[in-house]
Order: C-alpha cells, then sequence, then structure tokens
C-alpha cells in the first residue's frame, strides 16, 4: 500500500547551486554567481531558496549541489542561517540531469523510498507557506511512480522563459504533459498565452529518487554510470571524482529525461515565481520610485523613466534616457536597452572568447580565508588590499612567475617564506621572490589589512601552486 501525503514522511530539498548567471553581469560572475548577491531584500538567493524549505515537519536536511570552488560560500551561507545541509561538490559543470543524479543517488544512500524536491537556488517563490501547501499536495501523486514538475500560470507573453502544454481536459490537481516547448518568440508566446493551457517552466520537479534514477538508466545510462562511479560519500560534503565526472554528457533534465519519459505530470503552482533571468525580471520585482525607476547605491537622474540603474560604488548619472539598465560594478559598467537585457549573455560569450578577466571574477573576491580587492593593475604588476580573517590562513603555495611584497597596515601577519617563519607587524614589509614557497596567516584577534605588490610577467589568479590548504582547495 502506497503511503499518502497526510503521513508522516519528509522530503529532501535539492538546491541545485552551480549555476553562473550571465545574464545579470557584470555583478553576477563564475566564481560569484548571482545566487549569492543581495539582489531582492537582506539575504542572497541562495539563502532565501534555503529558508524555503526550514520547516522541520516538512524537509529533512537539503542536500546542495554546488560548483566545488563555491563550497566556502555555501558554508558560509548555511552557517549564518545555522542550518545544516549535505552539500556535493561538482568539480565541473555538466548541466542539471548530472547534478540531481548525483543528489539522488546521494539520497538513497539513507533512505530508498525518498522524495526529492529539486529547486534551483537562484529563483524568487512566494508567499512561502502557499508554495510548501501545494509541495504536500502533491506529494501523494508523486509515491504513484511520477515524475512531477510545477508550471505557472503565464501573466504575460514571456519569451525568456520555456513552456509546458498540459492535457486541459484532465481535472486532477496534477495534469498530464502534452509536450515541453523551448523559448517562444512574441508571436508564440501570444498564442500560447491565449490559449489557456500552456504554463511557464519553471524549473522545479518533485519525485521519489528511485523513480528518477530509473528514468535516468532507461534515457541516460551512460551518465548515470559515470555518476555512480564518480560520487564518493562522506557525512555533510559529498566528493566527486573529476576524472569520471569530466566523461559525463552535459544534459539538461528537460532534454535528458522529462521530454522522453510516459509518467510525467505538471501541478499549476498558482505562486508569485520568477527566475530572475535578466536585469528586466529584477526591475519587475524590485521597488520604483515615482517615475518607475529602481535606484540603487549612489545614483542621481533627471528626466529618466522605467529604468533600473545600480551602482555599486562611485556616483553614477543618468539624464534623459527611458526604459533602460545601468549596472556600474568596480571593474566594469553594462548600459543596455531594457527589452534587450535577455541579449546580455552575448557579450559574456564575446569576453570569454577575449579571455577578459571581467567573466570569472570580480575586482573585489570573497575567499575562505578573508577577501581581497584589486586596487591597480600595469603590464607588469598589480596592486591589491588585501584582508585576512583572525585565524584564518592562506594557503602554502609559491607562483612561478610573479614575485610579491606585503605591507602591513593594521594587525599581525604571521609569514612563512621556505623555512623560515616571521612576524611582521604594522608599517612593517616583507619581500616573497617568485618560487618562494609562502605562507599568509592572521594570529591576531582583529582583521589583518595588508597592501599586496606584484609583479612579474604573469599575474593571473591561476599561477598559484598550492602545497597545503584548510579549505580543500586544489
Amino acid at each position: 500500500m502506497l503511503p499518502t501525503a497526510n503521513l508522516d514522511f519528509k522530503i529532501t530539498p535539492v538546491i541545485l547551486c552551480g549555476g553562473s548567471g550571465t545574464r545579470l553581469w557584470p555583478l553576477s560572475r563564475n566564481l560569484s554567481p548571482k545566487q549569492f548577491h543581495l539582489l531582492l531584500g537582506d539575504v542572497s538567493l541562495f539563502q532565501q531558496a534555503l529558508m524555503r524549505v526550514k520547516d522541520n515537519n516538512l524537509y529533512n536536511d537539503p542536500i546542495i549541489v554546488a560548483n566545488q570552488t563555491h563550497h566556502f560560500l555555501v558554508k558560509k551561507e548555511l552557517d549564518a542561517l545555522k542550518m545544516k545541509g549535505h552539500i556535493i561538490l561538482e568539480p565541473c559543470i555538466r548541466n542539471t540531469t548530472p547534478a540531481i543524479t548525483l543528489a539522488a543517488l546521494a539520497a538513497i544512500k539513507t533512505d530508498p523510498d525518498s522524495v526529492l524536491l529539486v529547486m534551483p537556488s537562484d529563483h524568487i517563490i512566494d508567499p512561502i507557506d502557499s508554495f510548501n501547501n501545494f509541495v504536500r499536495e502533491a506529494l501523494s501523486c508523486v509515491l504513484q511512480n511520477v515524475l512531477l514538475t510545477f508550471g505557472i500560470a503565464p501573466t504575460r507573453p514571456e519569451t525568456g522563459y520555456g513552456y509546458i502544454q498540459y492535457d486541459i481536459s484532465d481535472f486532477g490537481s496534477s495534469k498530464k504533459v502534452l509536450r515541453f516547448v523551448e523559448k517562444p518568440d512574441l508571436k508564440q508566446a501570444e498564442q500560447y498565452l491565449a490559449s489557456g493551457n500552456f504554463l511557464w517552466n519553471s524549473g522545479l520537479f518533485l519525485f521519489q529518487a528511485k523513480t528518477f534514477l530509473s528514468a535516468v538508466q532507461t534515457y541516460q545510462p551512460l551518465l548515470l554510470k559515470i555518476c555512480e562511479e564518480s560520487l564518493l560519500i562522506s557525512d555533510s560534503v559529498y566528493t566527486v571524482n573529476h576524472e569520471v565526472f569530466d566523461q559525463s554528457p552535459s544534459v539538461s533534465i528537460d532534454y535528458g529525461i522529462m521530454e522522453k519519459a510516459q509518467n510525467i505530470k505538471v501541478f499549476p503552482l498558482p505562486v508569485n515565481w520568477s527566475d530572475l533571468g535578466s536585469w528586466e525580471a529584477l526591475w519587475q520585482l524590485d521597488k520604483h520610485d515615482t517615475n518607475g525607476n529602481t535606484l540603487i547605491g549612489d545614483v542621481m537622474t533627471h528626466h529618466v523613466s522605467q529604468s533600473y540603474i545600480r551602482s555599486e560604488g562611485r556616483l553614477v548619472t543618468v539624464v534623459g534616457l527611458d526604459n533602460i539598465i545601468v549596472v556600474d560594478s568596480k571593474d566594469a559598467v553594462l548600459v543596455a536597452s531594457k527589452q534587450s537585457s535577455q541579449d546580455i549573455k552575448y557579450i559574456v560569450e564575446k569576453l570569454k572568447q577575449t579571455k577578459r578577466p571581467h567573466v570569472q571574477s570580480h575586482a573585489s573576491e570573497e575567499r575562505p580565508w578573508g577577501r581581497f580587492q584589486s586596487i591597480d593593475k600595469g603590464e607588469r604588476f598589480q596592486v591589491k588590499r588585501i584582508t585576512v580573517n583572525p585565524g584564518q590562513k592562506l594557503s602554502l603555495q609559491l607562483h612561478h612567475h610573479r614575485a610579491e611584497h606585503w605591507i602591513v597596515v593594521s594587525g599581525t601577519a604571521k609569514v612563512t617564506r621556505d623555512e623560515e617563519e616571521l612576524m611582521i607587524f604594522e608599517n612593517q614589509s616583507i619581500y616573497i621572490p617568485c618560487g618562494t614557497k609562502h605562507r599568509l596567516e592572521n594570529p591576531g584577534k582583529i582583521p589583518l589589512e595588508l597592501i599586496e605588490v606584484q609583479s612579474g610577467s604573469y599575474l593571473h589568479e591561476d599561477d598559484i601552486v598550492r602545497f597545503g590548504d584548510d579549505y580543500g582547495r586544489v
């Protein structure tokens, strides 16, 4: 006899946290994607996703599938909410089917009948209580060998979302899926809106882990084999073998599973939802002034309306323009018409092709031990401001192509330089020659602030050979 939704049956949330959010560039970048930024409210999108599944009566501790480089960001945000979670660290990006497969394999290790609620880490869903009530209602459906996806009733002819067509004659709360549709042009989107039997594809799923794995075995057997061989089980952090996982196909769950399987249903979800897939989408949800503008940071306007303007530091002024996006970060400026905000991905692609660092990282970056900010850079030099938190230390490392000169501004630095261990105090400095093993540590109780001057023929962050690291970085 199948359990029902009324029984004490907890759901395991799976939060997908590996995306890079290229359409929200220049704020969202590979090392600091949009889910870790404060875009709406005073907590990050990832923390909002965690808070959504904090109901201990309904949910187990979440499984979080994240890129290996974001491990410390995930842990930092879990700690801030005083939540526990099981973290799966992907060594490379292989889209959603491998990520969910890893989570399903981890879940069945502890509960062969586990039910997974799969959600991206960077969506907006409101109100939370209504969302969780609909998840409860949908639970009895998925306990009958069904792969369930949640659809959102469209409110406009949106060209930035995929669509799901369902059988309008199906009178159950969950509807039979007729087909999945890729992002349409405007004319098609208007037709879908008028037809009344199309839903936005939300990227939210509910199913038993064993039901999903059975579908993966049927439609993506090689992918399943690779995931089984690459997942290394631990108590709270699951590691993935890079050499094995690198061979996995890169396949989305829609293309790899949902468009092929027969046991698919869609549950219309009547909540406020957005994937925040563009600056225009963010403008739609954020607060507006009397001119319809969203202004964030040090911004001044004159005769400007219906626009999103954001400054991450310096003064930004705009005159006589409407329906525009302006985002000023510390090292890049974006100016776009609002209706073209989906096309920012093409700029990001050009930046990748020309190997510009603006895709990968910001001028100011968080690290497990603290943070750094690039102050100036020339052909053979770079100047950074470095902050090391109390009790933290950088990896033992060396650089083949650059030397470093550290000047302590405040606090105390413990420096390892080859076989030496030295204490460097305020207004003192130390030189680290090229090819020298070195380590920087803050033994004090206040943040260590210093200025780093790099000089050499190659100054990129990949010129690091690590010999020991407290944070598991390679």
